[in-house]
């Protein structure tokens, strides 16, 4: 088995680069590269500098034209750069024929995406859904990668006439796809085991863009420690907790927060895990709304939600750090009536926009918690009602 990548090493120097195209707007390509270096961070990289182009459309041999593609190399010798991020998914060719140009290590935003799924693995499930979107990644760009792949079981001197290493290699990778698949499957299949036994418990999931605080939130309304830090997708394995309030129980789960350019081939791996959210009865939409673009992730949410068919269940949206919120907004001079008076503007808008199902909250600061457990405890009431009535110490 080929081991789990890790791509980043400790210390690395990177630069990024971003296309501003027919189909991203500068602010847009910032906020990616934005983000883009927080995930370098999580992985364990510097950034040094940014580097964004304007062109009609990526160049299919490089994806930048030739000019910045020679101030990039310019620039990675002179300040001995050992790493080089694309935001946008490069082909093989175009991997090839970049490195070939630069003379360092370049990935792409897919690449560094799933280098932190590696390195955030600790279950088995976990762990081989994370190899199956490794290899589906590896699998179109073979030609143009320039490490090649370990032999592994029926390669070496399995080499049919006239065979070359590129199709070898092909078809160790589309073999080990599908033993993956097969062991996925039954890691599935214990799992929906283990979700049929937990029997006639009204299931709540929390949601959200990662980072969110969705792990810090699970904390407070479970009681219970989960592991939570200011880096991208701090959690990746599904917890799950049995909750009571007021002698009304129900299990809460916290999942992996979602992100834009979410490679596909993660979220067809990642769709087991993604059962949790999928068979929740209620899901909390855990929105981090000191984020400048905070409409963004949460359209970002509603679009996987749609994607794995579960935006049509009841939502709860909590807007979280609401203290960084107004820290970030509102001048320290400004009147407290007039401050007020702009929350209360806020709040009405998304109260309208959400049909009153929302929270504003500090999950740090404990603000409003025990409006947001009044709130879930009358939502898990009411779905007990309605999916279990002959339960009706639950409400």
């Amino acid at each position: 088995m080929i081991e789990n990548k890790q791509i980043i090493q400790n210390e690395e120097r990177a630069v990024l680069v971003g296309l501003v195209h027919n189909q991203q707007t500068e602010t847009q390509v910032r906020e990616y590269l934005d983000e883009l270096a927080f995930l370098a961070a999580t992985a364990g990289a510097t950034t040094e500098k940014i580097f964004i182009q304007k062109l009609q459309k990526p160049d299919s041999r490089t994806f930048v034209g030739k000019g910045k593609l020679e101030e990039i190399r310019l620039y990675v010798q002179s300040k001995g750069i050992n790493l080089v991020i694309f935001d946008d998914e490069l082909t093989g060719s175009q991997l090839g024929n970049i490195n070939d140009a630069l003379g360092v290590k370049t990935i792409d935003r897919s690449d560094l995406i799933l280098d932190i799924f590696a390195r955030r693995a600790k279950t088995a499930q976990a762990k081989v859904q994370v190899e199956l979107a490794q290899y589906q990644y590896i699998l179109p760009r073979l030609r143009g990668m320039w490490k090649h792949l370990e032999r592994q079981g029926g390669g070496i001197g399995s080499r049919g006439p006239g065979e070359t290493e590129i199709e070898t290699d092909r078809r160790i990778v589309k073999d080990k796809i599908s033993l993956l698949r097969k062991r996925l499957a039954e890691i599935d299949k214990q799992a929906i085991t283990q979700r049929k036994e937990r029997g006639t418990y009204i299931r709540v999931a929390l949601v959200g863009y990662t980072n969110v605080g969705k792990s810090t939130l699970m904390t407070l309304l479970s009681k219970s420690e989960v592991f939570a830090e200011n880096k991208l997708f701090a959690t990746l394995d599904t917890t799950t907790r049995k909750v009571v309030y007021e002698q009304t129980p129900f299990l809460l789960s916290d999942t992996v927060g979602f992100i834009r350019k979410l490679p596909h081939h993660l979220v067809e791996s990642f769709k087991s895990t993604l059962d949790e959210v999928r068979e929740a009865d209620c899901l909390l939409h855990v929105v981090d709304i000191s984020h400048p673009a905070y409409e963004d992730q949460m359209g970002v949410v509603n679009k996987t939600l749609q994607e794995i068919g579960a935006f049509d269940k009841p939502i709860l949206t909590i807007f979280n750090k609401m203290d960084l919120y107004e820290e970030r907004t509102f001048d320290p001079w400004l009147d407290d009536e007039v401050k007020k008076e702009l929350l209360n503007q806020l709040q009405h808008r998304w109260e309208h926009e959400t049909n009153g199902s929302c929270v504003f909250i500090s999950a740090i600061k404990r603000k409003n918690i025990n409006e947001l457990r009044d709130t879930i405890l009358h939502k898990v009431k009411e779905l007990y009602q309605l999916r279990y009535p002959y339960l009706t110490k639950f409400y």
